[in-house]
């Protein structure tokens, strides 16, 4: 699983290491989009929306195939939901929710063969390997998934250490807006409590000698330290990126109006458009 051991390698250095969830619309070519823009992985989210097991599975090939880590999140972090994500063939798994060790003890059942688990494999997930047997299937899959357990909730935080030292887990992860929203202070991210929750987090992870993977504004996220990143939604990225063009077309237009020449037409002509 090369993918799975690169992502590992480019946590484990200095660099930043960049990615995006992908939650409001899959398609093919948004891999190759992320690909080419240098990002590190990919996360598809199939906690909020169902995408399609026939797409994911899709998209979790091309990944394999082009040797780019895509990661899944799957709808609850059970055995079951486990089980049927990894059949889908990704390199990882965001999961959401995870409140002790024991709720790790049972995806671990879930991602492993006997006689470390109960996996029973099936689906595009068996691509990873060229033989069905057990030595293979540890040694080219489980020995390099990803594990990211979310911390989402008081009772998550109050595990945090415990889940962060669990074998299973690659590193801890944050859910910012549920973590937020149960701490009293729902999107106030500069909230006092808040900020505590992460500095605990923060320090469970190390404390492990693992990092803390965090989503959000990624030059905010830098600035605080953090190099394990999920830096956008590519949607609401796409949407922010609209607004910046058309506001300042709109701004051109009117400094035209003056007779002034509009910084816009100083710059660099970046491309903005097909064709």
């Amino acid at each position: 699983m090369q993918p799975a051991i690169r992502l590992r390698q480019k946590i484990a250095g200095s660099a930043p290491t960049l990615g995006v969830l992908i939650a409001n619309h899959l398609w093919l070519e948004l891999i190759e989009v992320a690909m080419e823009a240098g990002l590190d992985y990919v996360i598809i989210d199939s906690e909020h929306l169902d995408h399609g097991a026939q797409l994911i599975a899709d998209a979790c090939r091309l990944g394999r195939l082009a040797g780019f880590p895509v990661l899944l999140r799957p709808a609850q972090a059970s055995r079951e939901a486990v089980q049927a994500a990894m059949d889908l063939g990704p390199c990882g798994l965001l999961l959401p929710m995870v409140e002790s060790a024991e709720q790790l003890d049972a995806v671990q059942e879930g991602v492993y063969l006997p006689p470390r688990g109960n996996r029973r494999p099936g689906g595009p997930g068996n691509r990873w390997v060229r033989q069905y047997r057990y030595e293979d299937f540890k040694t080219q899959v489980e020995d390099h998934l990803i594990i990211l357990p979310q911390v989402e909730s008081l009772r998550g935080l109050h595990h945090a250490k415990a889940i962060a030292q669990h074998p299973l887990t690659t590193a801890l992860a944050v859910g910012p807006f549920d973590l937020a929203a149960r701490l009293g202070c729902c999107f106030q991210f500069d909230h006092p409590d808040y900020q505590a929750a992460i500095r605990q987090l923060r320090h469970a992870a190390e404390e492990a000698g693992k990092p803390l993977w965090m989503i959000g504004d990624g030059p905010s996220l830098l600035r605080e330290g953090h190099r394990f990143l999920c830096i956008a939604e590519p949607t609401l990225l796409l949407q922010a990126s609209l607004k910046r063009l058309v506001d300042d077309l709109r701004a051109a237009a009117d400094v035209k109006k003056d007779g002034a020449v509009p910084a816009a037409d100083r710059r660099p002509r970046v491309r903005s458009e097909i064709g």
